[in-house]
C-alpha cells in the first residue's frame, strides 16, 4: 500500500487575493454606479464635481414616482396572496398523502426554472386565448393582469421556503395538540404558524424583491397606462444611462440591502429561538 500524501495547501494569501478579486468583479461596478449618480455632469464619461441634483430631481420625478407605485402594488399584492397559497401548498405536500403527490410537487416548482420569457408568452396567450373570451372581454390587461402573473412564481419561492422550514420541524407537534382536544384549524394556527412564520417571512421578503426586479412578465401581462418600474427603467436607457437613473439603482440596492439584512434578521432570530 501506497502511502498517503497530503495534498498542498494553497497559501493563504492566495486564498484572499482571489477572494478579493472575486469581490471586486461583484461589487466595483455598484461602487462606480455610486460615484456617478453623484457626478455634476449630466454625462458619466467625466468628472465635474459633487452634487445632489439627480437625487432630488429622481424625488421629484413623477414618472418614475408613479412607476414606483406600481411595482409597489404589484408586489405587495402578488406576495399577499402568494403567501397564503405558498404556504398552504407547502403544508399541503409535506402533511397529507394523495394521487399524483410527486407530479404535483414538481409543477408547483416548475415556474422556479422555467425562463420569464416562457412564463410572459404563456400568460400572454392565457389571457388572451382562454381568459379574457371566457368573462366576454371583462378581463383586460391591467395592474391585476400583471399580479396574477407574479402569483404564479410567487407562490413556488414562498413554497419552496416554507417546505425547507417543514422539512426541520418535529411531525407530532400538531399531532399533540389534537391530543390535548385542539381542533385541527387551532392545532395549525396556534403550533404550527408560529413555527412558520420565520420561513414565511423570509420567503415573502425573497419574492417581493423578484417581483419588485421583474421586467419580462410585467412588460407582456401589462395593459395601457400600467407601467412597473423596470419598465420605466428600460424606456429610459434606451437613449443612455443618465445620472438620475444612476440614483435611482442606487436607492434600489441599499432598499434591497435593507430587505436582505431584515431577512436575515428573521432567520438568525428563528434559530436562537430554536436552538434556546
Amino acid at each position: 500500500m501506497t502511502a498517503f500524501k497530503p495534498q498542498p495547501k494553497i497559501p493563504g494569501s492566495w486564498q484572499a487575493l482571489f477572494s478579493l478579486l472575486m469581490f471586486g468583479f461583484m461589487y466595483l461596478p455598484i461602487v462606480v454606479l455610486a460615484f456617478y449618480s453623484f457626478n455634476q455632469s449630466p454625462y458619466s464619461a467625466s468628472w465635474q464635481g459633487f452634487t445632489l441634483e439627480w437625487y432630488r430631481k429622481f424625488f421629484s420625478d413623477q414618472r418614475i414616482l408613479s412607476a414606483l407605485r406600481d411595482s409597489l402594488s404589484v408586489a405587495f399584492f402578488a406576495v399577499g396572496i402568494a403567501a397564503v397559497l405558498g404556504t398552504l401548498v407547502a403544508v399541503g405536500l409535506a402533511r397529507y398523502q394523495f394521487p399524483g403527490k410527486s407530479l404535483y410537487r414538481g409543477i408547483s416548482y416548475l415556474p422556479l426554472i422555467i425562463p420569464d420569457i416562457a412564463i410572459a408568452v404563456s400568460t400572454l396567450v392565457f389571457l388572451a386565448a382562454v381568459a379574457i373570451p371566457f368573462s366576454g372581454g371583462a378581463v383586460q390587461l391591467s395592474l391585476w393582469t400583471v399580479v396574477a402573473a407574479h402569483v404564479v412564481f410567487c407562490l413556488s419561492y414562498v413554497a419552496l421556503v416554507v417546505s425547507t422550514r417543514l422539512t426541520n420541524l418535529n411531525p407530532h407537534l400538531e399531532e399533540a395538540a389534537l391530543d390535548l382536544g385542539a381542533t385541527p384549524g387551532q392545532a395549525f394556527v396556534q403550533v404550527l404558524m408560529p413555527e412558520l412564520m420565520p420561513a414565511i417571512v423570509s420567503g415573502c421578503l425573497l419574492a417581493f424583491v423578484l417581483s419588485m426586479d421583474d421586467f419580462l412578465i410585467a412588460s407582456f401581462t401589462a395593459g395601457g397606462g400600467t407601467n412597473t418600474l423596470p419598465m420605466e427603467i428600460f424606456s429610459r436607457i434606451r437613449t443612455g444611462v443618465k445620472p438620475d437613473i444612476n440614483a435611482l439603482s442606487v436607492v434600489l440596492i441599499l432598499a434591497s440591502g435593507l430587505v436582505f439584512f431584515i431577512a436575515e434578521w428573521v432567520r438568525l432570530r428563528s434559530e436562537r429561538r430554536r436552538l434556546g
